[in-house]
């Protein structure tokens, strides 16, 4: 049966566009029905519009709080236009048939995001007859046009034009996503209230956890290729996040790429200053700061050139033709930047395969961070914590000096990246061995040391970061031999004391941030 849209409901909270939308609707011949605050701008603005309480020949009633829950709007919207019955019984009673629905919700989730949100306002923000109307109008989308996005009214608003109404498919992909919004709704509001506590405050965590993610691809497969997989963005996607890339050149990106983009796109993002990043299996192998990319990436490739091969390399600085053209000399999957101008994209053309992606720089992390386990998922805050030059405690007789204490905040900055047990040597502004991901620290120490050693690069008046305390001397003298002069640890250990004369004996500096970074 074709779709004919005679008469639209609109009732929205985004005014954004409804005054042309509906005027351009009028121009086509289509009634147009509307409530409160709506039905008044489009009066005001000469467009002709039937308020919803002359239809129903009922009142809007407290506060407006019922105002479409009536049988003559949701007759309207749910009568079947192919069957004899259901059109008989509008018939019957009168109803007109109500062709298209544009509809959009109270602010819930603006309103619970202010400071000292109140209860009364939390409640007040609950949508009921919204809601209501977008399930019925995008349960019966084989008659009815639903837009609950202003992004959709031109689409619309042209095959009105064209056809007279709007196509199968068309109401079928907007049936769709007013389903997805009703639920993302229902979902903050469930997560709100359930963190609600008795004295007014919010728990950090909702009794009831509900989040919506919607698909950015599918993959080709997951970490392995028996596995199937996909990439989803978060519906309320996190600014300068991995998921907002614009991918401009290279392969479709696999799971693998992707997880390993991440890592090394978080990690450089927290650095000030020019600086490069390369990642292999999640973890950082090369991490440097320099005057411009170039100069960072060449330091930073150098800690670990074994490791870097077929590796992940972001900077936090657009990049250059001199710095592509440096890249490109090896194997790299991931390419990324907050941007590339004309001459390093040209370099880069001519690598075809390389994945190249454009993410604009932002610090914003994700609400929380989230691990599934068998029937379950833990849910934490992110890892947000920045630790300042005040915040270090000196517990040696030696103190670092100036360049060191520079060196120190530098490694403990890689250490957060890095899989725990992490040690990571580094030295003007740059690693120069890694260890990662070892059931003891004092294997990751070694590790740290042996790679160094490959790639030829001294540890002697280096500095050192461990993402947690040492739990005994020995991991302390691995790093010291090594060639380590300055050390940097949470503390916390009930052996705190035998380390700390460890590294008085020792000769070396010190330090306890109070914090640790373990990452699973």
């Amino acid at each position: 049966m074709t779709h004919q849209v005679k008469r639209a409901l609109i009732s929205v909270s985004d005014k954004t566009g409804v005054v042309e939308f509906a005027r351009a609707l009028a121009a086509l011949g289509v009634q147009i029905l509307s409530t409160g605050g709506t039905a008044a701008l489009l009066a005001r603005e000469g467009i002709a519009v039937t308020e919803v309480s002359a239809h129903t020949g009922f009142p809007e009633i407290l506060d407006g709080r019922v105002k479409t829950l009536h049988p003559r709007v949701h007759g309207g919207l749910l009568a079947r236009r192919d069957l004899p019955e259901h059109m008989a019984a509008l018939g019957e009673h009168a109803i007109p048939t109500i062709d298209l629905l544009a509809v959009n919700l109270y602010p819930f989730e603006q309103t619970v995001a202010q400071p000292g949100c109140s209860l009364e306002d939390a409640i007040e923000n609950i949508d009921i007859g919204g809601p209501a109307m977008l399930r019925a109008a995008a349960k019966n989308h084989a008659g009815v046009a639903v837009l609950v996005d202003p992004a959709d009214y031109a689409d619309a608003l042209a095959q009105i034009g064209q056809h007279g109404g709007v196509d199968e498919a068309t109401r079928l992909r907007l049936a769709r996503k007013v389903f997805a919004h009703t639920a993302r709704y229902d979902g903050a509001i469930a997560n709100w209230l359930s963190a609600r506590q008795p004295d007014g405050s919010q728990a950090a965590h909702p009794e009831v956890f509900t989040q919506q993610w919607v698909m950015r691809q599918p993959l080709r497969y997951g970490e392995n290729p028996h596995q199937s997989a996909a990439f989803y963005q978060d519906a309320q996607p996190v600014e300068g996040g991995l998921a907002s890339y614009r991918q401009l050149q290279g392969k479709e990106l696999s799971y693998n790429n992707i997880a390993d983009a991440d890592a090394a796109w978080e990690c450089v993002k927290q650095f000030p200053e020019p600086a490069c990043v390369i990642v292999k299996h999640a973890n950082p192998c090369g991490v440097a700061l320099g005057a411009d990319c170039l100069e960072a990436y060449r330091k930073a490739f150098e800690t670990d050139p074994t490791s870097a091969f077929g590796g992940i390399i972001a900077f936090n600085r657009p990049l250059d033709a001199a710095t592509a053209q440096q890249v490109a000399g090896q194997f790299v999957e991931v390419l990324i930047a907050p941007g590339f101008d004309e001459a390093a994209r040209a370099v880069l053309a001519a690598k075809q395969n390389v994945r190249v992606l454009e993410i604009p720089i932002a610090r914003e992390s994700n609400r929380f961070d989230l691990k599934r386990v068998g029937g379950g998922l833990l849910v934490q805050s992110p890892d947000e914590h920045r630790l300042a030059l005040s915040d270090l405690r000196v517990v040696t007789r030696l103190a670092p000096t100036a360049q060191q204490l520079q060196d120190l905040l530098f490694a403990w900055r890689v250490a957060q990246y890095v899989k725990s047990n992490a040690i990571v040597f580094c030295a003007n502004g740059r690693t120069v061995g890694v260890g990662a991901g070892q059931m003891s620290r004092i294997d990751s120490a070694r590790i740290a040391a042996i790679k160094a050693g490959h790639a030829r690069l001294s540890l002697v008046g280096s500095a050192v970061a461990s993402d947690a305390f040492f739990p005994f001397r020995d991991g302390l003298d691995v790093v010291v031999d090594a060639g380590a002069v300055c050390i940097i640890q949470p503390g916390g250990s009930m052996r705190d004391n035998e380390v700390i004369a460890a590294a008085d004996e020792l000769g070396v500096a010190m330090v306890f941030t109070g914090v640790r970074h373990f990452r699973h």
